[in-house]
């Protein structure tokens, strides 16, 4: 080869080399504004509309500061508070207690049939908690199949499903798997010897679980309560549907109903209320993230490893299983169960055979009516959708936090973090006002695509912890090695990087498709008619007293979820919520 063909190739090489750089260097910071541009625009016309004295369509309007007065002077806004706090502070007792005692009987005794019962005990993880309300009111509420029956017998009405405490047992059933999965991981680690030493000095079962194990799950229990009073902050579904009959106002049914739901919603005190909830929310997951980033002040077991040991529960063994299986099946069994029969009969009451009632004409309904095909369609395609593009948009940005030298990688991550702060209702009205106040996105109000975007930047997220760890785990030897040989950051991305990551990837699309089919209180704001999805239409129907059509639909909704995920088990491994 010549002197001259060589310095051409090395001209070549070079601006390739440049180009790749380029459009690497293009990439990420295109990733970077689409991302703050997602996160970010729905919170701006909330703050936004905060400081107006009117609504941020209207012509005449100025900026005031009144709506964080009587946000914080309004009797309704702080009686809401008040709930607000008592609910979730009593949701997150009942499910870090229900939660971690699990944990310990599941991971730590020789409890009879703890596999079955532990599924059981994570069906509400699965399940819509709008559908499990439903299931509630229909066994539970004053007029419930149960209910009815007890009042028949006693004369009185054995309980009020519809008060406080019924908003915060029903909320701590629901919270009680997220408690489980984080207390099981740290009982299937637990130090086995110390347990051992504590029956040698001659304590029983009972003491050797209340002062060994039990302590040992400190961690878990500290960061899933914190994650457990966070969720009951932003719940919207139980205390909706069992508060809002006898005028149980939370802060997040206050936003739904005085934005949503009234004749003249005050936009500005509803901004404000939002604002408020976010600023909340943003500081407990801080302080959550904070315990998470000094966990060695926790660490309780070192030295030799040592083989777990089961506890032997002796003569209180089928006790501890009968108390576990009745909470499995009056909590989460009878009403899903409830649901079932409500969609298949005409008539479900204590004082006539429900057997005779028989009907498939709401389950046919659910399948043939057009409108009921289409929200079915809708939703598939909504959380397909977010769940591919979801996925990929979220693999090429943990790439870029975790493998890449971009300047700007942590704050991306920062950015990318804060839809964990954002509650559901209040990231649909940011998406509303933002179409509203950009014209030039009207074309997207009245489509799927913008139920698909809300979920999109709502699960962030949550496919971020599903795909980082697997980065993780990949050695920066394959990177360097592309890298020597003259693959730009992109191709390295394309060849190597995200194939290496499909595992991690599928969980991540079946973890986003699962939640989405869910999802309900981001849609509420969004949905009109012709793109309505599964959540909005539970709503409607409960609010008009369907319940034939709430349990139909909401069927149509556990069986997809349930497909979902063991199709996802079955065809590919995939684990969904580590079940």
């Amino acid at each position: 080869m010549s002197q001259q063909e060589i310095s051409s190739d090395a001209v070549w090489n070079a601006k390739k080399n440049r180009w790749s750089f380029d459009r690497s260097s293009m990439i990420q910071y295109g990733l970077m504004l689409l991302t703050v541009v997602i996160v970010m625009g729905p919170l701006v016309p909330i703050v936004y509309q905060s400081l107006l004295d009117g609504a941020l369509y209207e012509p005449n309007k100025s900026f005031t500061l009144d709506n964080y007065v009587q946000v914080f002077s309004n009797p309704m806004f702080l009686r809401a508070l008040q709930n607000t706090l008592f609910v979730s502070l009593g949701a997150t007792l009942v499910s870090t207690f229900v939660g971690g005692v699990a944990a310990i009987l599941f991971g730590r005794t020789n409890l009879p049939f703890k596999r079955m019962l532990s599924g059981i005990l994570l069906w509400p993880m699965f399940i819509s908690h709008l559908v499990i309300a439903f299931g509630w009111v229909i066994v539970y509420g004053p007029a419930g199949y149960i209910t009815q029956q007890l009042q028949s017998i006693t004369g009185t009405q054995p309980w009020d499903l519809y008060t406080i405490g019924g908003i915060i047992l029903a909320a701590g059933v629901v919270g009680a798997p997220l408690t489980f999965l984080f207390c099981a991981g740290s009982t299937a680690l637990s130090e086995a010897s110390l347990e051992d030493a504590a029956r040698t000095c001659g304590a029983g079962p009972i003491r050797t679980l209340w002062t060994i194990a039990l302590p040992m799950l400190q961690p878990a229990i500290l960061y899933s309560a914190i994650l457990n009073f966070t969720n009951a902050l932003e719940m919207l579904a139980i205390p909706f549907v069992l508060g809002e009959s006898t005028n149980i106002e939370l802060f997040s049914t206050l936003i739904y109903t005085q934005g949503f739901a009234a004749i003249k919603p005050n936009y500005g005190i509803v901004s404000t209320a939002a604002i408020f909830l976010i600023v909340v929310v943003f500081l407990l997951l801080t302080l959550q993230r904070r315990l998470l980033s000094n966990t060695r002040r926790f660490v309780t077991v070192g030295g030799k490893a040592s083989r777990p040991r089961l506890l032997d529960l002796g003569p209180l063994r089928w006790p501890a299983f009968a108390v576990v299986a009745a909470y499995a099946v009056v909590f989460i069994v009878i009403p899903i169960g409830a649901l079932f029969i409500r969609s298949s009969v005409s008539i479900l009451s204590p004082l006539v055979p429900f057997w005779n009632y028989f009907t498939p004409r709401h389950l046919i309904a659910a399948f043939t009516e057009a409108q009921h095909v289409r929200t079915i369609v809708n939703t598939i395609l909504v959380a397909t959708g977010a769940g591919l593009i979801g996925t990929f948009f979220v693999a090429v940005l943990a790439v870029i936090i975790h493998r890449s030298e971009f300047r700007f990688r942590w704050e991306l991550e920062y950015v990318a973090m804060l839809p964990r702060a954002i509650p559901g209702v209040v990231a649909g009205m940011g998406f509303f006002y933002a179409i509203i106040l950009l014209p030039p996105l009207g074309w997207i109000r009245a489509t799927i695509w913008v139920l698909m975007v809300a979920y999109i930047m709502r699960f962030i997220p949550l496919a971020l912890g599903a795909l980082s760890p697997s980065l993780h785990q990949l050695g920066r030897e394959l990177d360097s090695s592309a890298r020597v040989i003259g693959a730009s950051w992109w191709q390295t991305l394309r060849t190597i990087v995200l194939p290496l990551m499909r595992p991690a990837m599928l969980s991540s699309f079946v973890l986003v498709f699962v939640v989405s089919i869910k999802e309900y209180s981001t849609a509420i704001y969004l949905y009109t008619p012709g793109n309505e999805v599964l959540g909005s239409s539970l709503l409607t129907y409960f609010y008009h007293g369907d319940f034939a059509m709430v349990s139909a639909l909401s069927v149509v909704q556990i069986v997809i979820t349930l497909v979902a995920v063991y199709a996802a088990r079955a065809l590919f491994g995939v684990k969904a919520f580590g079940n």
